[in-house]
């Protein structure tokens, strides 16, 4: 089964995110919108990986104090993906690194590539040469991280769909 550890996002942020990907609609920038319900920030993308009860073992070894998590403001880009930037967080950062490091503790592979924090809001991006990306902005929101989630991600009928099959709090138990 498919698996990755996320920070499920609260509905401030994601009707921030749902309002950017209206602009890039009314800028006429087409693609695979990410629907409300499946927006979320990658902490660790684990893949193909069958025993979920190791995996959350690994996350129980992680602590961490809730932390807020802000938009930036800004849309990025990798290639045809376009996301909702954050701003620069030490205590996420330490989070998906503590996240990381028990992972490969308990043996488990992830994907190694560089920590970006990020929300998907548009995959397969077509951008008119007329449309200046960076001219447009996500609204500024906040959430409270006290929560960090262990997904599935399966293919249904209408595309992926996301279950958390368990989680982790923080240290002073989401309050």
């Amino acid at each position: 089964m498919r698996l990755f550890i996320a920070v499920q996002l609260n509905n401030e942020i994601k009707n921030a995110v749902i309002s950017a990907q209206e602009k890039l609609r009314q800028n006429k920038v087409s693609g695979h919108y990410t629907d409300i319900q499946k927006l979320h920030l990658t902490l660790a993308f684990i893949g193909e990986y069958g025993n979920t009860d190791r995996v959350l073992e690994a996350m129980e070894q992680v602590h961490f104090e809730s932390f807020p998590l802000k938009l930036g403001g800004h849309i990025g880009s990798f290639d045809d993906l376009l996301w909702a930037g954050l701003e620069q967080n030490d205590d996420l950062e330490k989070l998906a690194r503590q996240l990381r490091h028990s992972l490969a503790e308990h043996h488990i592979p992830f994907d190694k590539k560089k920590f970006n924090a990020h929300i998907t809001m548009l995959r397969n991006a077509q951008i008119s040469n007329r449309v200046d990306i960076s001219s447009l902005n996500v609204d500024k929101a906040v959430m409270t991280v006290s929560e960090v989630s262990l997904m599935r991600s399966e293919r249904g009928k209408h595309g992926m769909v996301y279950t958390e099959i368990g989680s982790i709090v923080s240290d002073e138990g989401g309050n």
